[in-house]
């Protein structure tokens, strides 16, 4: 990591792990591994971004008004906090995303201002790990490579929902541009 790079932690919330409302399988196994990339980013001055879903109640993309997904990421709820292991740190910049009442908001570029953010603290290569592969990783990744970054992709610190969706995304993500870095 040097100058111009960043750390981007998607999603890793409780309801998107195991107990949670809408839990991917061993999706708390990537903690750890997200834990040391965060020391690393610190240790080398490199910020840290954390996007969080953050959806009213009774949001659209819930089943219970049309939608696909349980309802889950409630805002100021149990569910909605970052797992209570992540080490992120005081001065994480928090990127608020599913919060519009017409619509979901899969990556965290979507309606946010991070794309704008991150012109203006120069941030040229991202890093990305979170929750969950095959969804809101997939389409940050994308978005962040039509922004014009370099994006590498932090394998072992993402799982999919679906075996399937996860190769699928990887594919998708590769061929996009993105740089599919594993620990190792």
């Amino acid at each position: 990591m040097q100058a111009g790079d960043a750390l981007l932690v998607v999603e890793m919330q409780n309801d998107f792990c195991p107990g949670g409302a809408l839990p991917v399988e061993e999706g708390d196994r990537v903690v750890p591994v997200l834990n040391r990339w965060i020391r690393a980013a610190r240790e080398r001055g490199i910020p840290v971004y954390a996007s969080r879903d953050w959806h009213p109640r009774g949001h659209v993309s819930f089943v219970e008004a049309g939608g696909e997904w349980p309802p889950h990421c409630v805002q100021d709820t149990e569910g909605a906090r970052f797992h209570i292991d992540l080490e992120l740190p005081d001065d994480v910049v928090l990127v608020t995303k599913g919060v519009r009442f017409d619509r979901d908001q899969y990556s965290a570029f979507n309606e946010t201002g991070l794309e704008t953010r991150f012109r203006r603290d120069g941030v040229r290569r991202l890093f990305v790990g979170g929750l969950a592969l095959d969804v809101c990783v997939r389409a940050t990744v994308l978005d962040a490579l039509r922004a014009g970054l370099e994006v590498r992709l932090l394998v072992d610190a993402t799982r999919p929902l679906s075996e399937e969706g996860g190769r699928r995304a990887l594919e998708e993500m590769e061929s996009a541009g993105a740089i599919l870095e594993v620990e190792g």
